[in-house]
Formats: structure tokens, C-alpha cells, sequence
């Protein structure tokens, strides 16, 4: 979901793993020129989630951390390419915590249908989030340091 820290925790991940990191959000923006709420107010939810599915799909880079975008799960293409390439994180965060931080998800980008509320949108997606998730961690109330720490401890697990 927005605001869970994807991208935050994503950087402070990739430090600790010795990686790059991409953010796919910004993979988008740099090959259209164009913001997130740019392209979905011109192409539409369905548009935008095409493109998104699309750009995805030509991530393939094995030695990196990649946070996508929240809509990202909807493309079925994009998350079976991403499965195959690395592990999927789950960040899962109380829908109340989300709401008070989206305040404007029209202009972060967020894909909504019109008159689609915050909880209708989490519900529409958490098992989506599930179907594709290797890792689940809760972000709810832990420090960056015990979040990574965590995903960690999971991938060396499965080692």
C-alpha cells in the first residue's frame, strides 16, 4: 500500500545486502517524463496500469532491491516476472496508520476508482499482496533497523 515505506525501507535493505536500488515508481517517471498523477489523469486507471505492468516487466536487474509501486500487484505479468528474479516483501501496515498519512492520493499517484475509499482499497488489494508475498513483515510500530532486520532473517532462512 502507499506509505508503508516501501521506498524508504527499500534503500536501508539494499545498504545492508550491499545492492542498488530501484524504485519503480521513479523507473516510470524517468522513461515517460512525465509524475504518476500525470499518467493516470491521461490514461486513465486502466491505462496507467498497463504501462505500469509493462515497465516492470523490463526490470531485470537479480543484484537489486526494487520497491514498487502499490498498484504494482495488479499486473500479474509484472509480479510473475519479479517472483522469478527475486523474493517478494509484503510490508503490511494498520489501514488506519495509512489512512492518517495519505492525505492526497490523487496527487501521490495512488490508482483509485472514483469514489473508492482508502479501507475498499486495501481490502481490494491485501490479497493480492498475499498471493505474490515469499516474506510478510509488519511495519506497525518498528524501527527501520528491526524491519530490515527482519527481511533479513527471512531471506537467510531460505538459503
Amino acid at each position: 500500500m502507499p506509505t508503508v515505506g516501501k521506498s524508504s525501507y527499500g534503500v536501508v535493505l539494499a545498504k545492508a545486502l550491499g545492492l542498488r536500488f530501484i524504485d519503480s515508481d521513479l523507473v516510470i517517471q524517468e522513461k515517460t517524463g512525465k509524475m504518476l498523477n500525470q499518467l493516470i489523469a491521461e490514461l486513465g486507471n486502466d491505462g496507467f496500469l498497463k504501462l505500469e505492468n509493462d515497465i516492470n516487466c523490463s526490470i531485470d536487474d537479480q543484484k537489486a532491491v526494487i520497491a514498487t509501486g502499490g498498484s504494482a500487484v495488479y499486473g500479474r505479468q509484472a509480479m510473475e516476472h519479479f517472483k522469478q528474479i527475486g523474493r517478494i516483501v509484503y510490508l503490511m501496515d494498520d489501514p488506519d496508520v495509512i489512512k492518517e498519512r495519505l492525505l492526497d492520493p490523487k496527487g501521490r499517484g495512488v490508482t483509485m476508482r472514483a469514489g473508492q475509499t482508502i479501507d475498499e482499497l486495501f481490502a481490494e488489494r491485501k490479497p493480492l499482496y498475499e498471493k505474490y508475498a515469499d516474506i510478510k513483515t509488519d511495519v506497525n510500530g518498528k524501527s527501520p533497523d528491526e524491519i530490515v532486520t527482519g527481511i533479513i532473517a527471512e531471506l537467510e532462512s531460505d538459503i
